[in-house]
């Protein structure tokens, strides 16, 4: 496994795995010069894959006007509960609706932990937005980071990879 700063590189991959898959044979990192420039979060190597968060207000039941519109057997993700959340003047989001597989799946990871190259650690320290998903080497998939991902960092369980 190797790596380039070359964003047009067709080795490269993009995005989570629908099953298990191998690493790529290379990733994208931030070129030495941007690295160089400094890190906004610490450089660490390690992370555990633990699953996606769950909902984090308490969830409702689907009112019959959202079954209608949500619920629905034609739809593709059928929604089975509404996480409604506060009041916030400066968003227009009111909440997230939940199918029953992203509930059953929270909290669910296979637990194992995987190490990086200082080089993608280092990307993740500069720019910890940088990529949406990253790899879980027990079951090789590539998975989503961020406040929705699967994974937490070695030395602080608190703080998901990507955030």
């Amino acid at each position: 496994m190797g790596t380039t700063s070359d964003r047009n590189d067709p080795r490269l991959t993009h995005g989570a795995d629908d099953g298990p898959t191998p690493q790529a044979e290379v990733y994208l990192v931030l070129s030495d010069e941007e690295r160089a420039k400094g890190f906004v979060r610490p450089v660490r190597r390690s992370y555990i894959h633990v699953g996606p968060p769950g909902p984090r207000y308490d969830l409702e039941d689907l009112t019959e006007h959202q079954k209608e519109i949500f619920g629905g057997p034609d739809r593709r993700e059928r929604y089975v509960k509404f996480e409604p959340y506060p009041h916030d003047p400066e968003s227009s989001n009111t909440g997230r609706f939940w199918t029953q597989e992203q509930l059953d799946a929270v909290g669910k990871g296979c637990g194992s932990q995987t190490r990086m190259s200082q080089d993608i650690a280092e990307t993740y320290a500069r720019s910890p937005l940088f990529y949406g998903a990253t790899y879980c080497v027990s079951c090789q998939r590539h998975l989503p980071v961020g406040a929705m991902g699967e994974f937490v960092w070695l030395d602080n369980p608190e703080e998901r990879v990507g955030t």
